[in-house]
């Protein structure tokens, strides 16, 4: 665990020309990325490995990182996807029984350039007020490249907004776990970033879940003669997505039933025929407090988005694309971004923020106990 102790230099470059001297932490070399912060106290190695951050550089807000070392359990998904990595202060030793691995050691084995060291808080104000914006880690033999080098690699980086990410982290193939609850059916799930313990929860409520690669046809759906479909979490502007937008709007026409997360939920909201925008610096951590306008409840729930729905939050209103009312479910209390979707006159329904919490709050988990009712009564209705 050499990067524990390493002073080897790195510097995090923002496209503003913002500047911090820090410590090389896992992997050398250039790494360049939207450089976003998650306020989640634990639970570090989910949003590591959480496809939803690809080709971004996540700043820990918790100063102590890395307690705990990384486990085979654990892990949301086949390897670490941020594109960079900022933390404090790492861990000098790892404290759990269940590691079985340094974090600095599993981000060089993943190749993860990182920084530490450095004043988190000041980048996350920094960020706050002005934004998220696209940003460089350096470290090794590019630590020492020119000032002026160093900013203009990060200028000429691409930006977030109008990338199509989900062919990077998408399945190759058809992936199938079984129902270890009392089975409905087949599950189509488009895998745009897709969590494994949004599988494990889909499974439990009775649903052979087929994990599906990002660019399936309708065909390909129909063909597995699934009872519903589920859109997953994932990266990138739901702008760039059309022919995701595309082959939701054919689910909708087969009137199958509809659950979206996060990625899914924009989506949900551009086939319905609304906008989407970017979030000035998103919703990242465990912590996020929503109104359900169901049950009146608010329920403290795990994000991470940089774009939202815009979509009128009281009362319903007619789908632009002609799938009859629609209403705003959830709102974010912070800021009074729509949080969820639900179409009155079809079998559908989205949230933007993660119901499977791992890590993270329980709160809203009964969003797959909702889905799985829907399901149902959709079946018994056709019978």
């Amino acid at each position: 665990m050499t990067a524990l102790i390493t002073k080897d230099p790195a510097v995090l470059v923002l496209e503003d020309g913002t500047r911090h001297l820090g410590r090389a932490y896992g992997a050398r070399g250039t790494t360049l990325g939207e450089v976003v912060f998650s306020t989640g106290m634990t639970g570090y190695q989910e949003t590591l490995t959480d496809p939803s951050y690809a080709g971004q550089i996540v700043l820990q807000t918790a100063p102590h990182i890395g307690n705990t070392g990384m486990n085979g359990e654990d892990v949301e998904s086949r390897r670490i996807w941020v594109a960079g990595y900022i933390v404090r202060d790492p861990a000098r030793v790892v404290s759990n029984w269940r590691s079985e691995q340094s974090l600095d050691d599993a981000l060089d084995a993943d190749g993860i350039v990182g920084i530490s060291g450095i004043d988190t808080r000041s980048i996350t104000r920094h960020i706050r007020s002005a934004g998220s914006m696209r940003g460089g880690i350096f470290s090794g033999d590019a630590a020492a490249l020119p000032v002026d080098e160093q900013l203009r690699i990060v200028r000429e980086a691409p930006q977030m907004a109008g990338q199509n990410l989900s062919a990077e982290v998408s399945v190759d193939s058809v992936q199938v776990t079984p129902a270890t609850g009392e089975r409905i059916g087949n599950l189509a799930v488009l895998d745009l970033g897709v969590k494994q313990a949004t599988i494990d929860n889909l499974a439990a409520r009775g649903f052979d879940v087929h994990v599906l690669p990002q660019d399936v046809t309708i065909d390909d759906i129909r063909a597995i003669d699934p009872v519903a479909v589920f859109y997953s979490n994932g990266p990138g502007d739901p702008a760039a997505s059309g022919d995701h937008v595309e082959l939701l709007r054919a689910v909708l026409d087969d009137r199958l039933p509809f659950f979206g997360i996060c990625f899914g939920n924009q989506l949900l909201g551009r086939a319905l025929g609304l906008g989407t925008y970017k979030l000035p610096f998103g919703h990242r951590g465990i912590n996020q407090p929503v109104l359900d306008k169901t049950t009146g409840r608010v329920e403290i729930t795990a994000h991470n988005h940089g774009f939202a729905v815009e979509a009128p939050l009281e009362g319903s209103f007619e789908s632009p694309n002609g799938y009859g009312a629609v209403e705003v479910s959830h709102v974010g209390l912070n800021d009074q971004v729509v949080e969820g979707l639900r179409a009155l006159d079809i079998p559908a329904f989205s949230v933007q923020y993660h119901p499977e919490a791992a890590a993270g709050p329980h709160d809203a988990n009964y969003l797959f106990d909702r889905f799985r009712d829907l399901v149902v009564t959709t079946l018994e209705e056709k019978k």
